[in-house]
């Protein structure tokens, strides 16, 4: 009897059991693939917050972009480098964790149902663990599909991300291109120190004990809308990000100046206003008199002035000087001049205007004024006439002048040699002189009028024609000026202050010309 029931019995009871399994084994197997598939799943989810949050050591395979390593001294934006290297570590760590998963998952069925079991226990463990072994086999065949999908989406979005930032930074720097023409600086800013044009100034980072200067800050792999600097502080991209209470100091980008920019260059439209003139014909007299009388137009009234920077503020009060001492004037030095640059108006009518008094030999020698290149960004050109630089003055006029007038102050430089050199160099700087406007100042009136020395009428653009041509014999020069530039209009100017500090009224009709639009 022992013999049937354990060799009949048993056995069958065995198979009918094992039948009875195998009925619902399928179920198990799909039940143990899911889970498999859920928790490779999350465990991938883990490793995603991991890599794009949580940063910490153990979610690091590729070393991160470091600003030291930049050609910049700036982080990249995420979307310009760090944002693949964040898909790549995933990739690499996502595969680690699948190997991981899925393994620990086989041995623990290995160990629990087959290794650690004995005896009769192992007629039910085993087929149980085969069981285990299909859904583990077949929920790994079936996470890769669904892993490929969740990484394939977050790929897809960091493309398009991607791409977006792209198509953003390419808007937004279409944007500021056309801001700043609309402000006439399409082809740049002027530098004050060099004369060129700086399509995009170089800003210093704004925290104080940085020293890193950025060369290019607009919109791009370092940052779209802020970039943030080595040292962790941010800045504008933009410079209609920048108010006038966040703007940077802007530096000019041309290889032998660096110097630094006006702090207002590219926020409003600029003007280069050059005065040409041969040597003491009164032009530092005569830009000391155009600054004073926009001051006191501002007393009045009339377009605020405010000086655009330290060493403008420094030439201004010697040039206040220069007024009181009446005409004993210091000769303009020969180095290249430094542009005395003031800020006009206010809001949208704000203009950056930047005045050259430039030493007179520099526009009698051809050297020479092959480095005045800021006359290529200028619409207004000032000529500033000493009438008693002019041999014809001394004896055509009557009364004679000799008895009058000490001929001592009177410019060295015949003003017909310095027009045409100046305009002769102009020309080859590729300025277009035909669309350009003349401002001639016939200067030192102040001196000459007591005398009966000027022109019946001051103020009368066409008498001061008149009377260069007629009396001082200039009518070449005066044809030359209207063959040459757009428009000509001749002031005669007193560049003289009274003692309640106000300047003559004929420098305010000539600052008023020479600024209008």
């Amino acid at each position: 009897m022992t013999e049937i029931v354990m060799f009949i019995l048993l056995p069958a009871l065995y198979v009918g059991a094992l039948a009875v399994y195998l009925a619902v084994a399928p179920v198990i197997v799909a039940l143990r693939a899911l889970a498999l598939v859920s928790e490779l799943a999350w465990r991938y989810g883990g490793v995603a917050v991991g890599v794009l949050h949580r940063r910490t050591p153990e979610f690091v395979t590729i070393a991160p972009y470091r600003p030291a390593e930049e050609d910049v001294q700036a982080y990249r934006n995420y979307f310009y480098g760090p944002a693949t290297r964040d898909l790549r570590q995933l990739a690499t760590l996502g595969r680690r964790s699948y190997v991981r998963t899925a393994g620990d998952s086989f041995r623990g069925v290995t160990g629990r149902y087959f290794t650690m079991q004995q005896g009769w226990v192992r007629l039910a463990s085993v087929p149980y663990g085969l069981t285990l072994y299909t859904g583990l086999g077949l929920g790994a065949v079936l996470a890769v599909p669904v892993l490929g999908v969740l990484y394939g989406l977050h790929a897809l979005v960091v493309g398009l991300l991607m791409a977006g930032a792209r198509l953003l930074a390419v808007l937004l720097r279409a944007v500021d291109r056309a801001v700043l023409r609309l402000r006439r600086l399409g082809r740049g800013m002027i530098c004050p120190h060099c004369f060129e044009r700086v399509p995009y100034p170089a800003y210093d980072c704004p925290r104080a004990n940085c020293r890193r200067r950025h060369a290019d800050i607009r919109p791009g792999r370092y940052g779209l809308f802020r970039r943030r600097c080595a040292c962790g502080e941010r800045m504008p991209t933009l410079l209609m990000l920048m108010s006038r209470q966040t703007r940077l100091a802007g530096y000019c980008t041309h290889e032998n100046c660096g110097k630094p920019l006006n702090t207002d260059a590219g926020h409003m439209p600029e003007v280069v206003l050059p005065l040409i003139g041969g040597r003491a014909a009164g032009k530092t007299q005569l830009m000391a008199a155009m600054l004073m009388s926009l001051e006191n137009g501002a007393e009045n009234g009339g377009p605020e002035i405010r000086l655009a920077d330290e060493e403008s503020h420094a030439n201004y009060r010697v040039l206040r000087e220069v007024l009181e001492i009446r005409g004993n004037t210091r000769s303009t030095q020969k180095a290249l001049p430094r542009a005395h640059s003031f800020v006009l108006g206010t809001g949208r009518a704000e203009r950056l205007v930047h005045v050259f008094d430039t030493a007179g030999e520099r526009f009698v020698n051809r050297e020479e004024t092959d480095a005045l290149r800021y006359v290529r960004a200028a619409r207004t050109f000032v000529f500033v006439l000493d009438p008693m630089a002019v041999d014809a003055f001394w004896t055509r006029l009557e009364p004679s002048p000799e008895s009058v007038v000490d001929r001592t102050l009177a410019s060295t430089v015949d003003p017909e040699e310095v027009f045409g050199r100046s305009v002769q160099t102009v020309r080859t700087m590729g300025t277009p002189l035909d669309r350009a406007r003349l401002a001639v100042a016939i200067s030192k009136t102040d001196l000459l009028a007591g005398h009966g020395l000027v022109p019946e009428r001051l103020d009368d653009s066409d008498t001061a024609r008149d009377w260069l041509c007629e009396r001082l014999g200039l009518r070449n020069l005066v044809q030359t000026m209207d063959l040459e530039f757009g428009e000509v209009r001749f002031f005669c100017t007193a560049a003289v202050a009274g003692d309640d500090d106000r300047v003559d009224d004929s420098i305010g009709r000539f600052v008023q010309w020479c600024l209008g639009s």
